[in-house]
């Protein structure tokens, strides 16, 4: 039978659950079990898919097309499985699947209430992706902090899920802040016996729980959480802050982890094989001496989380060349022509990811071209080529106002446009370009050298694509359109085949680079920019 793992988090916000469950996945996972792992979100959005990435950081695209919390993007970098659409389930997607049945008749006239239809809509959900998978266990992570009023329906379903399978089948991780107060030299462990004192009063018995610290806890600390949360001493797991993420599954599974979680499931399997990943985390600690600097030009700089999965593929492709990427947050905002230079002096190579909006454009189209003249290299992500195509139309074939319709209606070139079948009168929301299309690539490229095969598949997000109208001219004027779609209906990537790395792709590779296996094209373009700063240093 299936075993669910519930992870839930108290005290504060941010405390690493997303981490903390994507850990375990692996640990299990390098015990030789199927695993599973779903976002349970509160708030009220159908999906984060229209959210400002000011609001809860990027949109992670599964392969078939959801869009999801970013902690999504965790799970499949750490557990190294493809994700789906049963994967993240908000309050928002909740009721608007009942309320749809509600519309249908399904419910047989009965009066809609939270309990049993939102919780069961819910619980349906959760044994989804463990039927879909064939999962041996599934972790659920629940979104928020225990005693926010938006959580209950979630804690509640998954309580009654316990009840369901028995507790021999299910097992609750509580996630909890440590403080440590300087001025008495000692840790407080009040706000977690208070968060699980909360947990209780919902019906739901915590079975391990996780201490989020700085520093180690003084072992009676450990004991007195666990005599006065009532678990076992062994059930109280630390989980510190760590300099390289990569490292928490062998730092928790130093405290027997994922031992104590197969114990408390009556799950028989070996120890965990950690070898690959030991090495990978002894790779990336032994470069950290050797930087190589990005400059990663973007309009929500403020906010890191944003870029979260470009960032994370950058350091995967860094560990690949045993070096450390050191990122130079450049607010595209800030660029201007006369001081582009100087933003970008001593770059080893720049990047733009993807955006939305007309803002900060300008100063993205200053940086292309200041990278493609200082033969600097570039590698651009959706936005980022549809930056680099309105820059060579402007600078290099001669097309003066070159643009796209998202920034400017009427631009005298639309090098940029609406992909077939849409249109501004299109909802938002749900309604892109979204998941994996396939790419056939031009031999003798850029994009060949670093996939080695004529046809890829990659994850979209999107709406307006490169305007055809414009390929003839933009080809003659030395641009190489290196991918297109198998039917020849959609240019995919854009190069610069002289130079060592000048690529824009549609696509977002980001999403499938993993810590042991990086992406191709972050792997050239980090090759690239490393050699850049050698040949600078000599």
């Amino acid at each position: 039978m299936t075993k669910y793992i519930f992870v839930t988090g108290g005290v504060v916000s941010g405390l690493g659950k997303g981490i903390t469950a994507a850990s375990l996945g692996r640990l299990l996972k390098a015990r030789g079990l199927r695993v599973a792992a779903q976002k349970l979100d509160p708030y009220i959005n159908v999906d984060p898919g229209t959210m400002s990435p000011y609001q809860h950081g990027e949109v992670f695209v599964t392969e078939d097309g959801a869009e999801t919390d970013l902690d999504l993007g965790h799970y499949e970098r750490f557990i190294d499985e493809n994700l789906n659409q049963y994967s993240n389930l908000t309050t928002g997607k909740v009721y608007w699947n009942v309320l749809n049945k509600e519309r249908r008749g399904e419910y047989l006239g009965s009066t809609v209430q939270v309990i049993p239809h939102i919780t069961n809509e819910i619980k349906a959900f959760v044994y989804r992706v463990g039927e879909k998978t064939g999962a041996d266990v599934v972790i659920t992570e629940i979104g928020g902090t225990i005693g926010d009023i938006e959580s209950q329906p979630f804690i509640e379903a998954v309580r009654q899920i316990s009840l369901e399978v028995g507790r021999e089948n299910s097992l609750f991780i509580h996630v909890t802040l440590v403080p440590y107060l300087k001025a008495s030299g000692e840790h407080k462990s009040k706000p977690t016996q208070h968060s699980v004192k909360e947990l209780q009063g919902m019906g739901i018995h915590p079975d391990l729980i996780v201490l989020r610290c700085d520093a180690p806890i003084e072992a009676s600390v450990l004991q007195k959480i666990a005599m006065f949360c009532n678990v076992k001493e062994d059930c109280v797991i630390e989980n510190r802050t760590l300099p390289v993420l990569y490292e928490a599954p062998l730092m928790l599974e130093q405290s027997g982890f994922s031992g104590v979680v197969c114990r408390e499931l009556h799950l028989e399997a070996p120890a965990p094989d950690l070898e690959e990943w030991r090495q990978m985390v002894d790779s990336i600690r032994g470069a950290r001496s050797n930087c190589v600097e990005i400059g990663l030009v973007g309009k929500y700089t403020e906010l890191h989380d944003a870029y979260l999965s470009v960032v994370e593929a950058l350091h995967h492709a860094g560990y690949r060349h045993r070096v450390h990427i050191c990122i130079r947050w450049i607010d595209s905002e800030e660029i201007t022509q006369e001081n582009v230079a100087e933003k970008l002096a001593g770059i080893d190579g720049v990047i733009v990811p993807g955006g939305f909006g007309s803002r900060g454009i300008e100063g993205m189209i200053r940086a292309v071209q200041y990278v493609r003249e200082q033969e600097i290299p570039f590698f651009g992500i959706c936005l980022g080529m549809q930056i680099a195509v309105i820059e060579y139309a402007r600078n290099a074939a001669g097309l003066a106002g070159a643009g796209s319709r998202e920034f400017e209606e009427n631009c005298r070139h639309k090098v940029i446009d609406f992909m077939p079948g849409q249109s501004d009168e299109v909802a938002k929301g749900g309604t892109l370009r979204l998941g994996a299309f396939p790419c056939r690539i031009l031999p003798g490229t850029t994009m060949e050298r670093c996939y080695g095969v004529p046809q890829i598949s990659e994850r979209h997000r999107h709406r307006y694509e490169f305007n055809n109208d414009y390929r003839g001219i933009l080809q003659q004027k030395g641009l190489t359109l290196s991918g297109i779609s198998p039917d020849g209906k959609l240019v995919e990537t854009v190069e610069l085949t002289d130079r060592p790395f000048y690529v824009g792709v549609q696509f977002h590779p980001e999403f499938k680079s993993r810590p042991n296996r990086p992406h191709p094209l972050f792997t050239g373009f980090i090759q690239a920019a490393a050699d850049v700063k050698k040949n600078r240093l000599q």
